[in-house]
């Protein structure tokens, strides 16, 4: 196993990856990243952000070379030399071997180019700011629930956004968008109104509920983390599920949590576990609920995750924090643990 950084070979060459322990193979070129060859055959691998920043998609390079273009961010020199590697931004330099389980890509859901049109503008909070979007009459718009679209602001600007809406829901998507001051926030909450038009892609992302399991659920979510989990819970309350669903949504301040009445309805109406949990309460707030960090209210609860699965949202230093802990403390299993990390302002092209 080997891992370099060079410039762009001058002849590229087609080569085998292989997904263990399945033995699934695709073809790859070597001008091209692992996860962009997937994704032309019609295989997805674990994603998000697409450029290095997220390490969603890191996975351990069994066999075989691959090369990088630039140091990925969330490749550490320890993960490299631990035998990971991120197939977003790695390029085969030979037949190479990963562990990965790749997902046959449902045909009803191809990435689509669209423009839609501004519906409603809402905050939800001081500082969130929910976003209706009206959907060209041209076709319906199909995603999985927990899955991002980009927002293109011009060829060199993104913003990429989790739809908060589930798909039956048709006509329009919902967006839930925090102030982190970055071009796309300054202006949704300055200048953006009523019947503006948005250019958007989508849907991206492998952060969706895997249904090909019975076991219980458990959505930890943090700040705006909560809009994907939003959309998967709804999809499962409107297909009524049985899998036994617990949330925990933590946010700094109450305010924070800015659906803490729609979550209190799905747990009265519902049986879902809701469980807010505060980490920096003032007096003012009044707030007698849970406090700390939202990944330790999990632990606290749960003396064993062994037969769950876990899909967890917010910010990297959560998504982070509960992956390892949950793994090594409480025996979840790693293959069972989904995620989506939204990255902070510094790089905007995939900050939520």
């Amino acid at each position: 196993m080997k891992e370099t950084f060079a410039a762009a070979s001058p002849v590229a060459s087609t080569l085998t990856v292989t997904c263990l322990p399945g033995g699934r193979t695709f073809e790859a070129t070597s001008e091209e990243t692992i996860l962009d060859a997937a994704l032309r055959q019609g295989l997805l691998l674990a994603h998000s952000c697409r450029n290095g920043a997220c390490g969603t998609c890191k996975t351990r390079l069994v066999e075989g070379e691959v090369n990088y273009r630039v140091q990925p961010a969330a490749l550490t020199v320890e993960d490299a030399a631990s035998g990971y590697a991120l197939p977003c931004q790695a390029r085969a330099r030979t037949a190479v071997a990963l562990e990965c389980s790749p997902i046959s890509a449902d045909a009803a859901t191809p990435m689509r180019r669209l423009v839609t049109r501004v519906q409603s503008l809402d905050k939800l909070a001081p500082d969130v700011m929910r976003i209706r979007l009206k959907m060209p009459a041209n076709g319906n718009f199909a995603f999985y629930p927990g899955q991002y679209i980009d927002i293109v602001m011009n060829p060199a600007l993104r913003r990429s956004l989790s739809v908060a809406n589930s798909p039956d829901e048709d006509g329009y998507m919902e967006l839930h968008l925090r102030n982190y001051g970055g071009p796309f926030s300054t202006h949704v909450f300055n200048t953006m109104k009523v019947g503006d038009l948005i250019r958007a892609e989508g849907p991206l992302g492998t952060f969706f509920v895997r249904t090909d399991s019975d076991k219980p659920i458990v959505f930890v979510a943090s700040g705006t983390g909560f809009a994907p989990v939003k959309a998967m819970i709804e999809d499962q309350l409107r297909k009524g599920g049985v899998r036994p669903i617990s949330l925990y949504w933590g946010g700094r301040r109450p305010a924070d949590l800015y659906h803490h009445e729609l979550a209190r309805v799905w747990a009265a109406e519902h049986g879902i576990d809701y469980v807010p949990v505060v980490s920096e309460a003032r007096p003012e707030d009044a707030w007698t609920g849970r406090v700390g960090f939202v990944h330790q209210a999990v632990l606290q609860d749960l003396p064993s995750l062994a037969s769950h699965q876990v899909y967890a949202c917010g910010a990297p230093v959560v998504v982070e924090s509960a992956r390892r802990d949950f793994t090594s403390l409480r025996g979840l299993p790693s293959t069972e643990f989904y995620a989506d990390a939204f990255l902070p302002g510094a790089t905007p092209a995939v900050n939520r």
